[in-house]
């Protein structure tokens, strides 16, 4: 059974930087892609940026310029560099993963930005 390991989540002040990791754990034959979105307190889940198997990027456009998304050598781990943070990128962060028609999604971390 595959299992998505996030870590990197914190508190930060405003303007600092975070780098988030996700591994995928098991035994896993295709990912299609990865991902990271984020759910703030009484908010929807939203998409913060996905990189597919051949590299393309997809960003919000709320974290353009900010924040970027890369895989690792290896292509089951996925980062999440986040800088000149703000306290509404606060939330919990999941990675999330496509494989065919399986979706997964990880616990979540907590990024807390303070003003």
């Amino acid at each position: 059974q595959v299992q998505l390991v996030e870590s990197g989540g914190g508190l930060v002040q405003a303007g600092g930087s975070l780098r988030l990791s996700c591994t995928a754990a098991g035994l896993i034959f295709r990912i299609d892609t990865m991902g990271w979105y984020r759910q703030a307190p009484g908010k929807q889940r939203e998409l913060v940026a996905q990189i597919t198997s051949d590299g393309n990027t997809n960003l919000a456009d709320s974290v353009k310029g900010r924040f970027t998304i890369s895989r690792g050598s290896a292509r089951n781990t996925v980062y999440l560099q986040m800088n000149s943070l703000a306290p509404e990128d606060t939330a919990v962060y999941y990675c999330n993963v496509h494989s065919g028609i399986t979706n997964l999604w990880g616990r979540g971390t907590q990024v807390t930005v303070s003003s």
